[in-house]
């Protein structure tokens, strides 16, 4: 019973495994993953269960602009770990790809564009250029390390309270004298 147990694993729907074997070769890389189901496998080898479905990283992160003012930025990820590669993304990354990769290089690719404007155009007019550069630049951190990238979504931007008063003052000021 007890061998039986260990030599069988069921994977739901959404999940895929990466098979390791420990007399032959380590993890398998040249197959595709294991889909959901049940599946038999020697008591000896290891599966890794990922999930493939679309997942999401709710980021709430400082940022600078381009004046050197703090700029609370919150941003929702959808990513998913590319299924034909997982066996690769386990050998080379891990199971904890989320925080090894994708975490930093959304808060690099933030960073670096948030930086490039005044609060001013982060507050008015400047939100979806910054979401699509944002997301470019994450998905070219993201090429090469066996994960999909499908948005990033800005959800909120927040200026230090002082500086937004005075971004609105000067938008109604503009609104009157039109």
């Amino acid at each position: 019973i007890i061998f039986l147990s260990k030599s069988t694993v069921t994977l739901d729907s959404g999940e895929a495994g990466v098979l390791w074997k420990r007399f032959d070769g380590g993890v398998v890389t040249d197959k595709p993953p294991l889909g959901a189901g049940f599946h038999v496998v020697a008591p000896w080898n290891e599966v890794y269960v990922y999930e493939v479905r679309q997942q999401e990283l709710y980021e709430k992160m400082k940022v600078l602009s381009s004046n050197g003012l703090d700029i609370l930025l919150e941003t929702s990820t959808w990513y998913l770990p590319k299924a034909e590669d997982l066996g690769k993304l386990h050998q080379q990354i891990g199971e904890n790809y989320l925080e090894r990769i994708i975490k930093p290089a959304l808060r690099s690719a933030a960073r670096s564009v948030v930086g490039r404007y005044t609060p001013e155009q982060l507050y008015s007019s400047k939100r979806d250029v910054i979401q699509n550069e944002i997301y470019e630049e994450t998905k070219v951190i993201l090429d090469n390390q066996f994960i999909q990238l499908n948005e990033v979504l800005v959800r909120d931007v927040t200026l230090p309270p002082t500086i937004k008063d005075a971004i609105e003052r000067k938008l109604k000021q503009e609104q009157e004298s039109l």
